[in-house]
């Protein structure tokens, strides 16, 4: 690969949960402070909705719309909780409409992007609701953008909620940075701190995360292969300066 190739790589590392619990909200903030981490997405009915808000500082904020939770038991999927009916167009268009208007009061400022909880806007109607509500915005909605390319894989669960610590691993999350393509890429990632009482469907995962996206030799790998950590609100605003006008 050239250097030029090598330096047209472009990384946005995107902690999904920001808000939900006090430790996951903990866990990101550390991961951004001291790992590699560079944008979030805030859950603004989260139990520590208002936390993650007050403690943001300049770490990027996109809206993760939340919909409900669903775990993999005894051989199907079952809601651990359900905000809407996901076949409920009008009721799914208020709960974001609510979502985006939390969003605006706890922040001030309008999300920077947009992905959802379990990814629920990857099917219809969500995905024809989330992909209006981008574009009115003007924002990138994960995977639906042809600017950002979405990589899901640094994930410690398989597709039926089964434990795949490896995929968390600091030797798997090195091999993502060297495999990178040319471009911009999302990668997603729910670090969080250990919380004993926390009974969500990833809670032992979080803190190998955090630690993975933590470690010397991850961030020693993104230098090693010359890749820019970049943030959504960071791109936008080099977008609008190369969209602006010649001053005359």
């Amino acid at each position: 690969m050239s250097q030029q190739e090598q330096m047209d790589r472009i990384l946005i590392v995107n902690a999904d949960d920001f808000g939900q619990s006090a430790a996951i909200t903990r866990g990101i903030l550390r991961a951004h402070q001291h790992g590699i981490v560079t944008s979030t997405s805030l859950m603004v009915r989260g139990l520590a909705a208002e936390f993650a808000a007050e403690h943001a500082g300049d770490l990027d904020l996109g809206l993760h719309i939340d919909l409900g939770e669903w775990a993999y038991r005894d051989g199907a999927w079952v809601a651990v909780y359900e905000r809407v009916r996901l076949d409920d167009m009008p009721t799914i268009e208020d709960e974001i409409d609510f979502q985006l208007n939390e969003f605006h009061r706890l922040t001030g400022k309008s999300p920077s992007h947009l992905d959802s909880h379990q990814h629920v806007h990857f099917s219809e109607p969500v995905l024809s609701i989330a992909k209006q509500i981008a574009d009115e915005l003007d924002v990138p909605l994960r995977s639906c953008s042809s600017a950002v390319r979405y990589c899901g894989a640094f994930y410690g669960q398989s597709g039926k909620g089964e434990p795949c610590p490896d995929a968390v691993s600091v030797s798997a999350l090195i091999k993502l940075v060297r495999d990178l393509p040319i471009g911009v890429t999302e990668l997603a990632c729910h670090p969080g701190e250990a919380d004993h009482e926390d009974q969500s469907t990833y809670a032992r995962e979080r803190p190998l995360e955090l630690q993975t996206l933590c470690h010397p030799q991850v961030r020693d790998a993104i230098h090693k292969e010359r890749i820019r950590l970049s943030s959504f609100a960071e791109l936008a605003n080099v977008r609008a300066s190369i969209e602006q006008p010649a001053s005359s």
